[in-house]
């Protein structure tokens, strides 16, 4: 397997994937860049593409989270995802079809890489021109196309937030569960720590917690010192 990665990859991150034994390629300032290079170098050698995002077999992959709440939990009012690329959400669509679900679907974004939010206004796709945030795993400069026509089908609603925001939530869950997750998700745990957001005492609230791989205590602390 040949894994191409922006510049904006963590060195930890090619690091691990190259201890499971993959060809890794730094290729371009953004994903979409790498994106471009892949696609034609999987056209020169033919071989086949696999999106990080853009792929029926991940939503699949992802809907599976759907059928785990699913099995403990009654239907929410309202589910709270963090969007990049799409695929994550695509699989939480896919999820609610399959259980029955019509919750709202409140897609969660930082202000530097709001794709979703500016395809939602539009109703199109949308390029942006850079993506400027410490959420990299956010970065896409457009969601896919699935994302926007199953957008159209659900009850959904855009989040967009800072950085500063984004890691204050990752700063607060840290301290309320011990655990560490990337600015991305960041991104989505935020709306039930931003105190702007009116969220009833009997409304049910699902928060999909995603993505700790990226980052540790140092990251957090460059993270901390860059924006604070």
């Amino acid at each position: 397997v040949k894994v191409i990665v922006p510049e904006t990859t963590a060195s930890r991150m090619v690091t691990k994937i190259k201890q499971l034994g993959a060809d890794v390629e730094v290729i371009g300032k953004d994903w979409n860049e790498a994106h471009q290079y892949a696609t034609a170098l999987s056209k020169e050698r033919d071989l086949p593409y696999i999106s990080p995002f853009d792929h029926p077999l991940l939503w699949k992959g992802h809907s599976s989270v759907i059928d785990e709440c699913a099995a403990e939990m009654a239907e929410p009012d309202r589910i709270i995802v963090a969007v990049g690329g799409g695929g994550l959400i695509n699989g939480v669509f896919e999820g609610m079809n399959r259980n029955g679900w019509n919750s709202q679907v409140l897609a969660a974004e930082t202000t530097g890489a709001a794709s979703f939010a500016a395809a939602f206004e539009f109703d199109k796709l949308v390029t942006l021109d850079k993506i400027d945030t410490i959420a990299t795993s956010l970065g896409a400069k457009q969601v896919s196309h699935q994302t926007l026509e199953q957008a159209r089908k659900h009850q959904v609603s855009s989040y967009v937030i800072s950085d500063q925001k984004a890691l204050l939530a990752v700063d607060n869950f840290l301290d309320e569960y011990n655990v560490l997750v990337e600015p991305a998700c960041g991104a989505a745990i935020s709306y039930a720590y931003d105190g702007a957001v009116n969220i009833h005492p009997e409304e049910k609230v699902l928060v999909v917690v995603c993505g700790g791989v990226g980052i540790d205590q140092e990251q957090l602390r460059a993270y901390q010192s860059k924006l604070f």
